[in-house]
């Protein structure tokens, strides 16, 4: 009798909330539950959808109404054509084949470093390695900004190799490889993976490459994503490191494109720029939204 007791007492801790259950189960709590619930979601989508709202619409405005204040919620014209003409007269081809170019070599080199490594942590437990993973989250206590310097003189003068990657996609892609960030996380879902699994594989003649390849990818699909999704991300907004390694205009990406033209284009047509560089971040985030949620809850393996 005790035992119960106490179980029901902890469990009745352990889902303890702000507001008691029975004053939720009551008709004021629930209809003080819904009106919070419904105007925090309200605030939110409102805080979200406004801006985009505001950049879509706003680029279809002339530049005389885009600039007047105060300014117009709906455009008293529309014009889609700003969209095409944007795209045409600011050459866009070029600067998004250069940005994909830059992303995507970014996320290819992050999954080819990042996955051994968090691997080789978690299930190889090299010597030294808590040593190694702590210099790495030492990393993240360091602001972006003091790592520039010597990052930069880094790519000018690659140790060993005696190149200079200035105007080379290299200099984008391989600082982004350092990301402790994403190695931690990685290793965190690694440490879940049942050693079990790995034993077994390893009994069937498997060596540590194919026990990553054939038992370890295939579970961390949900966390793969995620560091994907945000590799991505990084990459293809990151705008101070690309000024710096990329000064020819060939090479640069949009996002150092849109602010070096943004002193002699049109309102209207930078806005529309803008709004056409961020569509395909939306895409990417709607398309694999469930795959992101589902990375960032994995806490666990069911055996």
């Amino acid at each position: 009798m005790a035992a119960s007791t106490r179980t029901a007492s902890t469990r009745t801790a352990s889902t303890r909330t702000l507001v008691r259950p029975a004053v939720l189960r009551t008709r004021k709590g629930k209809l003080i539950y819904w009106s919070v619930l419904a105007l925090a979601l309200a605030l939110f989508t409102v805080a979200f959808l406004v801006p985009l709202y505001w950049a879509a619409t706003g680029a279809m405005k002339s530049s005389t109404e885009l600039a007047q204040n105060p300014p117009t919620y709906v455009p008293s014209e529309w014009h889609p054509e700003n969209y095409s003409r944007a795209w045409r007269e600011m050459d866009l081809t070029r600067y998004f084949l250069n940005t994909v170019l830059l992303a995507g070599g970014a996320w290819l080199i992050q999954l080819a470093v990042q996955v051994p490594a968090a691997y080789a942590l978690s299930k190889l437990r090299p010597r030294f390695g808590n040593a190694v993973l702590g210099l790495m989250l030492v990393t993240l206590m360091m602001p972006a900004t003091a790592l520039l310097v010597p990052v930069y003189l880094t790519v000018t003068d690659v140790p060993l190799f005696d190149r200079n990657l200035i105007n080379s996609p290299s200099a984008v892609w391989l600082p982004a490889a350092a990301n402790a960030f994403n190695i931690y996380i990685l290793k965190n879902f690694f440490d879940r993976v049942p050693d079990e699994l790995l034993d077994a594989a390893r009994i069937d003649g498997a060596g540590p490459f194919g026990t990553m390849w054939r038992i370890v990818l295939p579970l961390s699909r949900p966390i793969l994503a995620v560091v994907s999704i945000l590799s991505v991300v990084t990459a293809w907004k990151d705008f101070l490191w690309p000024l710096l390694v990329l000064p020819d205009p060939a090479k640069q990406p949009l996002s150092v494109f849109l602010q070096r033209v943004a002193q002699d284009t049109p309102l209207n047509s930078l806005v529309a720029g803008l709004v056409m560089a961020s569509l395909p971040l939306i895409a990417l985030f709607l398309v694999f939204q469930r795959q992101i949620v589902a990375g960032l809850g994995a806490g666990s393996l069911k055996g």
